[in-house]
């Protein structure tokens, strides 16, 4: 009986080295996934703890409003000065569950000096003037008292706006078109404000916690790459299963197993051929295969 010495053989070989690279770049891909939920399940957890917290006075946190810690996103902060209305930004391109539109940042200066930059809300694109909201609700004037949620600015885009407008909220940006400074760190987006406006911007959504499938596409990879050994073991398996079978039958005919079929693998099924015990004389339809093998068909 066959052994499974053919996998020592160089084509076994180099199946088993396909397996191993396929299972090695599923494992790669899966460490890739969870690497992503990671990201995402750390920032489940900041949202969680700060976009609910207690508000926490603008002096505690103020540098941040330089430097945004990355842990400090979504922190609640209660902000206390006076809006400038006159200075207000309507950011283009802005869309909110699929519907395009704007948002609206308007320079709160505060009552230590510090200007710092509130987005008031989303608004929905105009139809009297095109490019342009109908209507840009305003604050209260005099001293108020705002609770934002601190925010990194954004990403400079290699586009302009029209005057009025901004491109992305790129601090830099807006800092160049003013006569006084701002924080360029970060930005609160509005969570309430006291004095209420009588009208104001649509407020946004909670941020999404759904850490999404990375999991489960992880776990997928995985047993993809395990599978690549399990397709490796059948198929070895089903090839020692020939070989036995083959010597069976060459053992019972008298001719050697490559004559009774043609070479193959696991992967490539044999083709039996027709054999004649030997003392026995051809059939008519065998001298008829023989003949046209001779010519060829």
């Amino acid at each position: 009986m066959k052994t499974y010495k053919f996998l020592f053989s160089g084509k076994w070989a180099g199946y088993f080295a396909m397996a191993l690279v396929f299972a090695i770049a599923c494992v790669a891909l899966g460490n890739w996934q969870m690497s992503r939920r990671n990201d995402v399940v750390a920032n489940i957890a900041k949202i969680t703890a700060n976009y609910s917290g207690t508000p926490v006075d603008y002096d505690t946190v103020s540098a941040n409003f330089d430097h945004l810690d990355p842990t400090k996103e979504w922190t609640q902060v209660t902000l206390k000065g006076s809006y400038v209305s006159a200075d207000e930004r309507v950011v283009r391109n802005r869309p909110l569950n699929g519907t395009p539109g704007y948002e609206v940042l308007v320079p709160l200066k505060l009552e230590n000096g510090d200007t710092v930059i509130v987005d008031r809300g989303w608004l929905p694109i105009g139809y009297k003037v095109p490019g342009h909201p109908d209507v840009v609700p305003q604050p209260e004037a005099g001293i108020v008292t705002v609770v934002g949620r601190l925010k990194p600015p954004e990403p400079k885009l290699d586009r302009g706006a029209p005057d009025g407008q901004l491109a992305s909220i790129e601090l830099n940006d807006y800092a160049a078109q003013l006569p006084y400074a701002i924080k360029t760190g970060a930005y609160a987006q509005l969570a309430s404000e006291s004095p209420a406006a009588a009208s104001i911007p649509v407020s946004f959504p909670a941020p999404s916690i759904d850490e999404g499938s990375h999991l489960s596409y992880a776990m997928q990879w995985i047993c993809f790459g395990v599978l690549a050994f399990v397709g490796f073991g059948y198929a070895a398996r089903m090839q020692r299963r020939n070989d036995d079978y083959d010597a069976m039958e060459a053992a019972e005919s008298g001719v050697p197993v490559e004559e009774v079929y043609g070479r193959g693998s696991a992967f490539q099924p044999r083709q039996m051929k027709k054999v004649r015990k030997a003392g026995t004389k051809p059939t008519a339809e065998e001298e008829e295969d023989a003949l046209l093998d001779s010519q060829g068909f």
